[in-house]
């Protein structure tokens, strides 16, 4: 099970208190305090956010609930990325004070979409300003209308508030006689079946038995998510949504004497610098001493022995034999273990790809120490094993080691973990936004080995063309497969692949299609070397012929603004390249919904509390990349890597480095 919010909606704290009911600890810890099970690391307790997924299990009616608490802060998303491909239902918590927030909805989305079983938990109910009824709405209007409240709250933003279910059986007159007919609307909305019944037993609501049945099967199916009221501060409501998570998410599923089917979902390093991989098992057994096959996607395979193995349960990582079907375990000894990896067969979510967008900003971070630069990559290294998403990129010739980021905290704290646990201090350049180049049209290109200006004992053919859109590069041959020796097709495959992250304006080169159309070799001279330096002159003169457009990414936003501040917004959105729709009027105010450049958002959520008094509500996410619209020279990326767009300067470097 998944806990997921935006940040501070209380995540961590009703982590904290679902321990403390289920017995696992005696004392409920403190964000503020640092002392919560989950935020473990140093950097966590300073800043009192959740910045790595942990896993936490407790027992619940019969059952063991493996918990991950992930990071709520935007900056963090891989985190949480990783996570939905390991669940098997989640709790999406709220705040009864700030509502439904742009995380929040990310988040939805993304649970919606990959169909997963998720209850709404409405924490900070004992907070001032908390709302119930009203915040129901919002709920149904910016989140879902596919919600069933299961109580009522009373004595809502005091401390005394609290949370009554209703009764478990025939609604009855004293608590409230119109739930069991609101529950039938929601379910009947989802379900035709259920719809005809409900009509059929009017002016009676649905018997209390096939509303559980209804209500059980439509929320393990996603259909319908149950809400429950509380506070992880006070405890209030904590024991009906424990018995929602009990009752409500589904099982795990999984046969163990089946074959090996498992996702990794964390990557953490001990003190020595060995590897510790969190692993998810659908099916099948994993024991000590046990060989392992690790897939990364469609790529290579790679073998790996098991020599330790720790299960969670009962608030701890117990040291056992092996991990079966549906648990969670922590797998010692794979030392090519990475983020992503699948043991055996492919799990049930390990093939959707990307649930939220991928990182839109880069910086450059320079070492404080010329010495250290080497260290600083090897550290870098091992950062990208646990969060691959960073985007590690290194300029031989420059000398410059890029990452790509979701924002400034994010920077921040890879700066300070640099410091603090490798002990390398840091430096980064200003934070730029990542654009993209697509392909125009086709272009080919081919070099023969023995003909003039080819040095190279190896013959490259290339074609580059369009590919589908969020395809990557889909690299094909037009050659027999055994026409070359394996070596040299991996080099011409993998240099394909690294010389298309620099395109012809030195932005990374995606939706592509590449395709080798001609291959030789000398049985005698060739190396796979010569491969890897001709196929880049090859590749960037076929791209070059093809030609590229430069692409910008794009967020689809959301504004709430109050009437008066509506005159000073528009023309500023206009200076920032964004496109609202026509104003909508409402009772707040006006809602503008629209496009703007990633590169301006930031300057836009700097503005805007001062041009709407601090009442203006900002939700913007990624939707798409769209070419740059200028009559000027596309945008070049600063500090490019060296691709060869002049031949005879990419040939004096080749004769240089070699």
């Amino acid at each position: 099970m998944g806990i997921l919010a935006h940040v501070d909606a209380g995540k961590t704290s009703l982590t904290e208190r679902l321990l403390h009911f289920a017995g696992v600890v005696d004392e409920i810890g403190s964000v503020d305090a640092g002392s919560t099970r989950t935020d473990s690391l140093a950097l966590e307790r300073r800043r009192g956010i959740t910045i790595k997924s942990a896993v936490v299990s407790f027992p619940l009616g019969g059952r063991t609930v493996n918990l991950i608490d992930t990071p709520g802060h935007p900056d963090f998303i891989a985190e949480v990325e990783r996570v939905l491909g390991v669940l098997d239902g989640a709790v999406l918590v709220v705040s009864a004070v700030e509502g439904v927030q742009a995380q929040t909805r990310v988040l939805m989305r993304a649970l919606r979409r990959l169909r997963i079983p998720t209850l709404i938990f409405v924490n900070k109910i004992d907070r001032r300003g908390a709302g119930d009824t009203d915040l129901l709405r919002s709920l149904g209007d910016k989140l879902t209308p596919a919600l069933a409240p299961l109580g009522t709250v009373t004595d809502a933003g005091l401390p005394a508030a609290a949370f009554h279910p209703y009764p478990d059986g025939d609604a009855s007159p004293d608590r409230d006689a119109g739930f069991a007919d609101r529950l039938g609307q929601c379910l009947a909305e989802q379900d035709d079946a259920v719809l005809s019944a409900y009509l059929d037993a009017l002016p009676h609501p649905l018997p209390a038995a096939r509303l559980r049945r209804e209500l059980l099967r439509q929320t393990q199916q996603a259909l319908i998510h149950p809400v429950f009221f509380g506070s992880a501060i006070t405890g209030a409501g904590i024991d009906a949504l424990a018995r929602g998570v009990g009752d409500l998410l589904p099982r795990a599923g999984g046969d163990p004497d089946g074959p090996v089917s498992g996702t990794v979902f964390k990557v953490e390093r001990g003190a020595r610098g060995e590897r510790t991989a969190y692993l998810r098992l659908f099916d099948g057994t994993v024991r000590v001493r046990d060989q392992v096959t690790l897939r990364q996607g469609q790529g290579t395979t790679r073998e790996g022995r098991v020599t330790g193995v720790r299960v969670c349960t009962d608030g701890t990582a117990a040291r056992t034999g092996k991990v079966v079907a549906g648990q969670i375990g922590r797998l010692h000894g794979l030392t090519d273990v990475r983020v992503g990896d699948t043991l055996g067969e492919p799990g049930p979510r390990t093939t959707a790809g990307l649930h939220f967008a991928p990182p839109t900003l880069e910086t450059v971070v320079e070492p404080a120490r010329p010495g250290d630069r080497s260290a600083l990559h090897t550290a870098l290294v091992q950062l990208a094993e646990q969060d691959p998403l960073i985007g590690l990129r290194h300029d031989d010739i420059r000398r410059e080691i890029s990452l790509s980021l979701y924002g400034e905290v994010q920077k921040e704290v890879i700066g300070t973990t640099l410091a603090e646990e490798y002990g390398l201090p840091v430096s980064f350049s200003a934070t730029t936004t990542i654009h993209q180049e697509h392909v125009d049209g086709v272009g080919q290109a081919h070099e023969t080995m023995g003909e003039d200006g080819n040095p190279f004992f190896a013959t490259v053919g290339l074609r580059v063309e369009p590919g589908r859109a969020d395809g990557g590069v889909d690299y094909r041959l037009d050659v027999e497969l055994g026409s070359m020796p394996y070596a040299f097709m991996r080099a011409v495959e993998d240099t394909v692949r690294d010389t298309l992250r620099q395109g012809l304006y030195g932005w990374e080169v995606s939706d592509c299609a590449v395709t080798m159309t001609h291959s030789g070799f000398n049985s005698i001279l060739s190396t796979a070397g010569d491969f890897r330096r001709l196929t880049p002159l090859v590749l960037m003169t076929a791209l070059r012929r093809a030609g590229t457009t430069v692409r910008e990414p794009m967020h689809d936003f959301r504004l709430e603004v109050p009437t008066r501040a509506l005159g000073q917004l528009l023309p500023l959105l206009a200076r920032l390249g964004a496109v609202p729709t026509a104003p909508q009027a409402e009772r707040y105010g006006y809602l503008l919904t629209g496009e703007i450049p990633a590169a301006s958002v930031h300057t836009l959520e700097r503005r805007l509390p001062g041009l709407t008094g601090g009442e203006g509500m900002w939700e913007s996410w990624f939707a798409r990349h769209r070419p740059v619209t200028t009559t000027h020279r596309p945008p070049t990326r600063p500090r490019t890597d060296h691709n060869p767009l002049h031949r005879r300067e990419y040939l004096l470097h080749v004769v240089r480095r070699v």
